[in-house]
């Protein structure tokens, strides 16, 4: 496969895979009913910025995968994409905040690990990571926030 045709399938699996999750675990009434801190963002908000960190997120499995696709860093970037993948359907569907927090927290150390992992060996792939990285970490404020007053 050209590397041209393998960037449009880690796009269109990571952008579309975040897309259907988004699509099938809405926030809805329930979410809409839970007291929220003063810093929640509004919920229009959500849709553009992951959909900027999924592309970004894509590119980076992309580079990893061309670089070295059964080392240790595409390990880490699978077992992000997981936990990333696993916290809305916990969040929105199941309604457990605690068992989100463990999955968004267990994700955030992912993605430090990652970007740690291939600071020195993919320094663009580690700075895309970075806002990625600082957006999880916000949302794990968010979580925890939620999960404290309801």
């Amino acid at each position: 496969m050209n590397r041209y045709a393998s960037l449009g399938v880690f796009l269109l699996a990571v952008v579309g895979a975040g897309m259907a999750i988004g699509i099938a675990t809405p926030p809805g009434e329930w979410y809409a009913g839970l007291v929220k801190p003063a810093f929640n963002p509004p919920n229009w908000l959500f849709a553009p910025v992951w959909t900027i960190l999924y592309i970004l997120i894509a590119i980076v499995g992309w580079r990893t995968w061309r670089r070295d696709p059964s080392g240790i860093a595409m390990k880490l970037w699978f077992v992000q994409m997981a936990l990333n993948f696993a916290w809305s359907p916990i969040f929105f569907a199941a309604h457990a905040t605690a068992a989100a927090l463990i999955v968004i927290l267990l994700l955030l150390v992912t993605i430090l690990w990652f970007i740690a992992r291939t600071a020195s060996s993919d320094r663009p792939s580690a700075l895309m990571f970075a806002p990625y990285a600082l957006w999880v970490a916000f949302a794990t404020l968010l979580n925890a926030s939620i999960l404290y007053l309801n």
